[in-house]
């Protein structure tokens, strides 16, 4: 097993010897994008849970305040992980000199 990953670990650092500035940053650019959007299907998937215990919440005024909470917190999630998209995108924009 440690012939694996010391193989795996020189095969990865030939790679990333081999690859251009550009295609370094365009990588880091595409795991931090696929990151921000997973985050932000799980703001959306919050928002729905939330709509979910509302509908369910039967006028109980407990369950209510719940769950606006938690679409409040869905939407403050939805709209860091925008923010995050925007600037991260803009900062390595104006890294690469575009």
């Amino acid at each position: 097993m440690k012939e694996i990953i010391s193989q795996l670990a020189v095969v990865t650092v030939e790679k990333v010897n081999e690859t251009s500035n550009d295609n370094l940053k365009q990588n880091i650019t595409d795991i931090i994008n696929a990151v921000i959007a997973a985050l932000g299907i799980v703001a959306v998937v919050v928002i729905v849970l939330g709509g979910v215990q509302y509908m369910t919440s039967t006028g109980d005024s407990t369950k209510v305040k719940k769950a606006k909470d938690t679409i409040l917190y869905g939407i403050v999630g939805l709209i860091i992980c925008v923010l995050a998209y925007a600037i991260v995108n803009f900062v390595i924009g104006k890294l690469g000199g575009e």
